[in-house]
């Protein structure tokens, strides 16, 4: 099958300037404008990647309602961030065999019914369960969205539209504690869930309109590997969640974190003698690739992990309501939006290298000056400097990855590679809640008013540390790439 990239290479079907053909399917012969495509092609995305942060805020209403737990409280975030990167590879490679946006369709129509059942939701458990669903149809939107916007505009404009999926990528995860505050203040904590319901009734209708169906290499589903790698990552995070309350030298704990590594290594090897893989390991052979991955799950690792901290402690330590503390986190949460379609603009110009690192270590500096801000009586006044550090750093790291992700890969490649660095960013996002918070806990943290005080400083530091270790491979990236250059 052409795709609607290889079409518009030949100057005989380029379309008008501004504007994409959608690819065969249903909007045969129609004329998609480029931002319809984008919008459709984001909304699901932005809708999947907020639930990954918005019950932050919500927490403290949350553990009182249901009596929940610190560690269940960790889990409402993690069964969600588990499945999501458990199941995003195999979800798109069911979408190289079925058909992508159908598979991105019926993720987006699941995400929406588990969203009614954690609305419905009385006990911890049971949220804990449909957060899981949750993240199971998010695994089928994430990374097929990307794969879709790609085939859907031209070369061209291919790098300011990743700026723009990236940016609302971001917005999605960092508004998170904005948006759950205020629902929280305004209706209810179910409230936070029942109005993805809408946005998937648009979302639906859109996608069939916007975008077009396109399909990968048919090759059989790699199960074992879905299996080792699902496992080896939910028993590594159950261990660390587990090391404070059970003791991290307690056979179970110690257990767990052996288990989960001697699964990591049964799941390279099976990658490596299997015709079929779920991550090719081939793939890692491109530099570029494998430095923006390691970026992905270091970065995230960092800065979620804080994210998850900091929303609380602005409640439970500074005395501020849900809405309040999300509203506060806004000159961190609102400058991604802004910066990253800027820094999709620019990549061009000055190159991924010079982006990613910039981004990086306004980021590293932004978590140092924090920690160092976390003291009895501190002034919010005095966070707004760092956290517009913090927004502007996210905000020029999130386009360039997505960017460099994609350069060196050729076009079938696309749907493995985009959803290895996806499921990447989300297993970043469910450690780093779980170290740091394990960091916290260990230097006598508690989600008290009085808890955070010689506690978060720690943490923080912890997540300026991995943020170091992305700034490292950033240093390491080739400064132009052939996508990049391309586009120019």
């Amino acid at each position: 099958m052409t795709t609607l990239s290889e079409r518009l290479e030949d100057e005989s079907a380029a379309p008008p300037p501004g504007q994409t053909t959608a690819p065969p399917g249903q909007t045969r012969g129609r004329i998609v404008p480029v931002w319809l495509a984008i919008v459709a092609a984001s909304m699901p995305m932005f809708m999947a990647t907020l639930d990954n942060l918005v019950l932050t805020s919500a927490l403290p209403v949350i553990q009182r309602d249901l009596g929940a737990s610190v560690g269940q409280l960790q889990w409402f975030m993690n069964a969600f961030t588990l499945a999501f990167a458990t199941l995003m590879l195999t979800l798109s490679a069911l979408g190289d065999r079925l058909g992508r946006r159908r598979v991105f369709l019926w993720g987006i129509a699941l995400f929406a019914l588990a969203s009614i059942a954690s609305a419905l939701s009385t006990t911890s458990e049971m949220l804990i369960a449909a957060r899981a669903v949750q993240g199971v149809g998010a695994a089928a939107i994430m990374p097929l969205s990307l794969t879709l916007l790609a085939g859907a505009v031209p070369h061209a404009k291919r790098a300011l539209a990743i700026g723009v999926w990236g940016g609302v990528s971001g917005l999605g995860i960092a508004l998170g504690p904005v948006v759950g505050g205020a629902v929280v203040d305004g209706v209810s904590w179910q409230a936070i869930f029942w109005i993805n319901v809408p946005v998937a009734a648009v979302a639906i209708p859109l996608a069939l309109y916007a975008l077009g169906e396109s399909k990968g290499k048919r090759q059989p589903l790699d199960l074992p590997g879905v299996l080792l790698a699902g496992v080896a990552v939910f028993v590594g995070v159950w261990g660390i969640v587990h090391g404070n309350e059970d003791g991290w030298t307690s056979t179970t704990v110690l257990g767990a974190l052996i288990g989960s590594a001697a699964l990591l290594a049964a799941f390279v090897v099976r990658e490596l003698r299997t015709p079929f893989p779920l991550i090719p390991l081939r793939l890692f052979r491109s530099r570029q690739f494998s430095l923006a991955n390691v970026i992905g799950l270091t970065f995230t690792l960092g800065m979620m992990g804080a994210v998850f901290l900091l929303s609380q402690y602005l409640q439970i330590a500074m005395g501020y309501s849900p809405f309040e503390a999300g509203l506060r986190t806004l000159p961190w949460t609102a400058a991604p939006m802004v910066v990253a379609p800027i820094a999709g603009i620019l990549a061009p110009r000055l190159g991924l290298r010079a982006l990613l690192v910039t981004g990086l270590v306004l980021q590293g500096l932004s978590l140092l000056w924090m920690a160092s801000l976390i003291v009895p009586g501190v002034a919010y006044s005095s966070m707004i400097p760092a956290f517009v550090m913090a927004g502007a750093g996210m905000g020029l790291t999130f386009a360039p990855t997505a960017t460099a992700v994609l350069a060196d890969m050729p076009e079938a490649d696309h749907g493995t590679a985009s959803s290895t660095n996806a499921t990447l960013r989300e297993i970043g996002i469910a450690l780093g809640i779980a170290l740091l918070t394990a960091v916290f806990l260990s230097a006598g943290g508690s989600l008290t008013p009085t808890g955070y005080v010689d506690a978060l400083a720690p943490a923080l530091n912890v997540g300026a540390g991995f943020v170091a270790i992305a700034v490292v491979a950033a240093a390491l990236m080739p400064g132009r790439t052939k996508a990049v250059m391309a586009s120019r």
